[in-house]
């Protein structure tokens, strides 16, 4: 169960930064130049930081059983794995 926990914060924390990007980009109504591209892709980020932060505190303050070898391994291997299908080339 720690690791699950583990792996859906960061999970959560990816739809939330997908889903700002989105409605970031959709409120530009078309005209995106390269100053509100940046300013949804910030917002998006602070909005997935702040997910993080917060999933992290909920899981630790409310799971008292939490394995933490467990929790933050497999968080940690999300951080990094989500991170790299960017290096990814077709």
């Amino acid at each position: 169960m720690s690791a699950i926990l583990g792996g859906l914060v960061n999970l959560a924390a990816g739809v939330t930064y997908a889903s700002l990007l989105g409605f970031g980009l959709a409120a530009t109504g078309g005209t995106s130049g390269a100053g509100s591209s940046l300013v949804a892709m910030f917002r998006a980020e602070a909005g997935k930081i702040l997910v993080i932060v917060g999933g992290l505190w909920l899981t630790l303050a409310n799971y008292a059983e939490v394995v933490l070898g467990a929790f933050f391994t497999t968080f940690v291997l999300t951080v990094l794995v989500f991170s790299m299908a960017i290096a990814v080339r077709e």
